[in-house]
């Protein structure tokens, strides 16, 4: 099962307003979810090869919680559009300060 952006006007602002999903996961991402899975592909990629560069990009990259995992599970970097590079850019310092 999935769905896209294409998908979610007819069902994200119901889910959003009875509570089946917290955030918005196109805007915030989903880390208890979609963010073991990243935790895990990180962490199983490096075990095979240490080197691996691993990053994000979208919305979530310029996302301070989401920019804020993506330090806590050892990501080298995140992209986001040109209008969130400087909150991108602030919160990955908050992170890496913490």
């Amino acid at each position: 099962f999935g769905y896209s952006r294409d998908d979610i006007g007819s069902f994200l602002p119901v889910y959003l307003e009875k509570g089946v999903l917290k955030n918005d996961p196109f805007q915030i991402l989903d880390q208890e979810g979609v963010g073991q899975l990243v935790k895990m592909g990180t962490e199983k990629g490096r075990s095979v090869k240490p080197d691996l560069k691993v990053g994000i990009c979208g919305e979530h990259g310029g996302e301070p919680s989401s920019v804020a995992f993506c330090h806590t599970v050892g990501m080298n970097y995140v992209s986001c559009s040109p209008f969130r590079v400087p909150i991108a850019r602030l919160a990955a310092a908050q992170a890496a300060i913490r």
